[in-house]
């Protein structure tokens, strides 16, 4: 290669850390400074750039810079400094680079797929220069966190939800894809923006969108046709019958439905745990009934019969309170996933609420008083004080998990919460917040996070050679990341482990994935040991190559 064509090279470059000997073999003398760092020094060098910036956003448009010069640079930095960087490059920081993004476009990362190309579909997939990739993060930008349709700025989100699963899972992130299906917008914003940088159009929707992905999964799977898909944001109308679609033909998830349950179930297992009960013990509210919402409940369920409940047992211990409030079999309009959790109307009948027609969720709170209660919403503060006391009358050290980001949309404060409940609540937030004071004792504050599990599962998925990736995965992924929770050695431990011990506990996950896959039938048969060293050789650290 040229010198030129290995400077440009992000995973190729080194910067000021080539060797001599790679100097004088790729004539780069002169190209470089004199000296010859360590990776160590360009760390500190770099981190002292970053500290200079003083916004989010500056940072993150740093750091992505960095990561499009250099990328072992940029993961050594990310992970020496792994709890201060993670929420600006990704959640909450996303959201808002997910806004911006026509703006902020600088470097070419993954690929657009836009409707107007269908017939190059297929040219796009082939002309790439990968010749295997391990996993693919793709999207439609519809339901970006909780700011709804962002079009192509949804592309933050793949490349984002890609660095975690180099960070923790160890792919290489040569072997990773972002992919952005432009269908449109929507959003009126991005439609009158002269900067916006997506196809200015209305979604497309029906037979349109359905034939669109199709070609896609198509020439996706004749390329690649052992890669791990993931689907991330799509709307509800389209998140789950696609994944239901995809599933067996492509080895594929939604971190929507199955992520997100998986990561709520390992909170409330861990929180369980500490307080010395079970999961079949505990009334359940959920507020908000949307994909996430339904897909937290379809977890439960699974692993409250793994209690040994029935189906039905394990469905009555739910509420869903919804856009239209709490879901009833009279009530119009809920589908199909809520039919399955929606109350007996003669139970609510009995209930002594001002209408009847629309039970609220401060309704729902008084009469049927939960020991867990679940924001997946999008609202605001919705965890009221008054909401909040009346839980805590019933249950001594409640479960809060205020999960809707970014931050702005979060259901409640965590600071409120502890202040409420006298410090007695056990709290998962869905966006970042730093440690609560509560009589001057500080709580850490844990992040129901998504890179907890999914990482894991996708690197058992991929070393174990998986070609389906069931429910039951990630049920398993919840109870081994619900075992390295603080809090069961420590009373004021958190929920969840420090990120700084995410790839060990990745590995575990993905072993215990791995073996899950292969006692289902979903991989080759492989003994323990072998998947463990496969999971070893396969989890890349950043670090220099050798180049002469």
């Amino acid at each position: 290669m040229r010198s030129k064509d290995i400077l440009n090279d992000p995973l190729l470059n080194k910067g000021s850390a080539f060797t001599q000997k790679e100097r004088d073999a790729y004539k780069l003398n002169g190209l470089l400074p004199y000296h010859i760092s360590t990776l160590e020094e360009q760390v500190q060098r770099r981190y002292g750039n970053f500290c200079e910036h003083t916004t989010p956003i500056a940072k993150f448009e740093f750091l992505g810079a960095l990561q499009n010069r250099n990328e072992v640079l940029f993961y050594r930095l990310v992970l020496d400094h792994i709890t201060e960087m993670l929420p600006l490059i990704y959640t909450p920081t996303v959201g808002d680079v997910s806004l911006k993004y026509s703006s902020l476009y600088r470097d070419h990362r993954g690929i657009f797929i836009s409707y107007p190309l269908q017939d190059k579909i297929e040219e796009i997939i082939n002309s790439l220069p990968q010749n295997e990739v391990d996993v693919i993060v793709i999207t439609d930008g519809e339901r970006i966190l909780g700011l709804g349709d962002l079009g192509m700025g949804g592309m933050a989100i793949p490349i984002g939800k890609l660095a975690l699963y180099t960070l923790f899972g160890g792919i290489h992130p040569a072997r990773t894809l972002p992919v952005l299906l432009d269908v449109g917008t929507n959003n009126q914003a991005c439609l009158s923006d002269p900067l916006y940088l997506g196809w200015r159009h209305p979604r497309i929707t029906g037979k349109e969108y359905d034939d669109f992905v199709e070609l896609v999964i198509q020439a996706i799977h004749k390329r690649y046709p052992n890669v791990l898909l993931q689907w991330e944001d799509f709307a509800k109308p389209h998140a789950q019958p696609l994944l239901d679609k995809y599933r067996r033909r492509l080895t594929s998830f939604n971190d929507d439905i199955q992520g997100t349950a998986s990561v709520v179930l390992a909170a409330i297992l861990s929180a369980v745990k500490a307080l010395k009960t079970d999961l079949k013990s505990q009334r359940i509210l959920v507020f908000g009934g949307g994909s996430a919402g339904m897909g937290i409940c379809h977890h439960l369920v699974e692993a409250l019969k793994a209690e040994g409940l029935s189906e039905a047992e394990a469905c009555r211990r739910f509420y869903i309170v919804d856009i239209h409030g709490l879901v009833h079999t009279r009530l119009s309009g809920i589908d199909e996933a809520q039919k399955r959790f929606a109350r007996p109307t003669d139970e609510v009948a009995l209930w002594s609420v001002p209408d009847p027609a629309r039970i609220t969720l401060l309704d729902t709170v008084k009469h049927m008083m939960p020991t867990i209660l679940i924001g997946v919403s999008g609202q605001r503060n919705a965890f009221t004080k008054e909401l909040v006391h009346l839980m805590e009358q019933h249950v001594p050290r409640p479960i809060i998990l205020p999960l809707s980001n970014p931050t702005s949309c979060s259901e409640a404060h965590p600071h409120d919460l502890l202040l409420w409940t006298s410090g007695n609540a056990l709290i998962a937030t869905g966006s970042p917040f730093p440690p609560a004071e509560y009589h001057g004792r500080l709580f850490p504050i844990p992040q129901c996070n998504n890179v907890y599990i999914f990482p894991g599962v996708g690197l058992g998925v991929i070393a174990s050679k998986a070609s389906f990736v069931s429910d039951q995965m990630f049920i398993k992924a919840a109870q081994v990341l619900s075992d390295h929770a603080p809090l069961l050695k420590n009373p004021q431990g958190s929920l969840f482990p420090a990120l700084e011990d995410l790839r060990k506990v990745s590995r575990a996950i993905g072993i215990e994935v791995g073996m899950m896959a292969i006692q289902q039938g979903h991989a080759p048969p492989t003994a323990r040991e072998e998947l463990a060293k496969t999971i070893d050789r396969t989890m890349w650290t950043p670090a220099y190559l050798d180049l002469k």
